[in-house]
């Protein structure tokens, strides 16, 4: 058996730079909110392969029908022979998501695939060429993805130029001092000074940001942006990559405002860690492409078809919504316990919807300065503890809490005490 040390070794000759490691512990096998490495040692799991995993690993309903389907046949291509896992799956999604009116379904294999799938039907429909996202979105590492996230370390920096005819809004955050109507004028400051509303196809924005920082679009910001598309005849793309499948405390975040988008992007918790995205938007903008114009070799892989039909019978039976709000309490209730410590001065920020929660870091409260050294030296830390962190953030000072949905309240508990025991020690070993 290989070391974690050995293996680092191996993945630093074969693999390029350019691909990150969070950690550098090595997985040999997982179950449900636990990873063992390949050195035998066991870890908490709170990242959930960034927000793949909300039903756990190895969820046994769904091996079930992964290890059914792969006996019948594992790939034809939906554009070939079509099968009906894909339809049904479809046909699910399609009475699910947070849409307006009829629904349509593609499928495709990745989060940036369905980002520009996005764009690509916008842009049919409409026939408007340009599409605004906001700062401190993610939308992908594609070229199109990449020109669409507002995060240019490590995202975009030496990869230029981008596609053109992409703007990009404030969004709005208190804590950073950006209001709701500051983020809102900022949009018509884009209509006046660089382009026309009459010229934009659609504005794509995640109701709670992922890799910016988990900022929450307030209800009120993302009911007022609904109506300003719908004055300007422009459409509302809803990225729930990161947020879907009962992550927020409902299976989408949008649900939240109580409003509709007219597509909106899948991903990550759809297939429980097998590689499916998906498409959903209003049927008239969905049908605007012509036969040919949308599809992929892999999309809409049977596997994965029938690990995501696995997956929201299981959101459903085992009342995950329900169950990420009782998670996301017992860890909002802990961060507030530290927050309230008089002798931590680094907590800037605790925010969360559901079990989407966060923590942000800072020099001191005062100044609200991040602190990326601290945020560091804290992921460094649980690691060498048992438990898996994930970071995010404009300025990389943010902690993330990815805990999968299936974890039980001791784990949850026991995990937070790591996560405690660790943030002291980091700040003794940053100060």
């Amino acid at each position: 058996m290989a070391s974690s040390a050995e293996l680092q070794a191996r993945r630093i000759a074969a693999v390029p730079r350019g691909v990150g490691n969070v950690t550098q512990i090595f997985a040999k096998r997982a179950k449900n909110a636990e990873i063992w490495s390949e050195d035998g040692k066991r870890y908490i799991d709170f990242g959930a392969g960034i927000a793949v995993v909300n039903t756990g690993h190895q969820h046994p309903k769904i091996v079930a029908a992964i290890e059914q389907q792969l006996k019948a046949f594992s790939h034809v291509c939906f554009q070939v022979t079509p099968h009906e896992n894909y339809i049904t799956l479809a046909e699910r999604l399609n009475a699910i998501a947070p849409v307006s009116g009829p629904a349509k379904t593609m499928l495709v294999s990745t989060g940036a695939e369905a980002v520009e799938n996005a764009v690509k039907v916008a842009r049919a429909f409409t026939g408007r060429s340009g599409v605004i996202a906001f700062g401190g979105g993610f939308h992908g590492r594609t070229h199109m993805g990449m020109a669409l996230t507002g995060k240019v370390v490590p995202y975009k920096k030496g990869f230029g130029p981008f596609p053109p005819d992409i703007y990009h809004a404030e969004f709005p955050n208190a804590y950073h001092g950006v209001s709701n109507a500051e983020s809102l004028q900022s949009l018509r400051h884009l209509f006046k000074h660089s382009i026309d509303a009459s010229n934009v196809s659609a504005i794509i924005i995640e109701p709670v940001q992922g890799e910016g920082g988990f900022n929450i679009a307030p209800v009120e910001f993302l009911r007022d942006l609904r109506a300003l598309c719908d004055e300007h005849g422009i459409l509302l793309i809803a990225d729930e990559i990161q947020t879907g499948f009962a992550r927020t405390g409902k299976m989408f975040a949008l649900e939240h405002a109580g409003i509709k988008a007219d597509v909106v992007t899948l991903a990550k918790g759809l297939a429980g860690g097998l590689p499916l995205a998906a498409i959903v938007g209003r049927a008239d903008v969905m049908d605007a492409a012509n036969p040919g114009g949308l599809g992929g070799t892999y999309a809409g892989n049977p596997i994965a078809c029938a690990a995501a039909h696995a997956v929201l019978d299981v959101i459903k039976d085992e009342k995950l919504c329900d169950r990420a709000n009782a998670i996301g309490k017992i860890i909002l209730s802990r961060l507030g316990q530290l927050k309230d410590r008089s002798n931590l001065n680094c907590i800037g920020d605790i925010r969360g919807l559901g079990a989407m929660c966060a923590l942000e870091l800072v020099k001191d409260t005062a100044s609200a300065q991040p602190d990326a050294a601290l945020t560091s030296a804290l992921l460094k830390t649980a690691n060498e503890k048992g438990l898996i962190l994930l970071s995010c953030g404009t300025y990389s000072n943010v902690i993330r809490f990815l805990v999968p949905l299936t974890a039980s309240d001791a784990l949850v508990e026991e995990g937070m005490d790591i996560f405690t025991e660790s943030l002291i020690e980091a700040i003794s070993r940053t100060s």
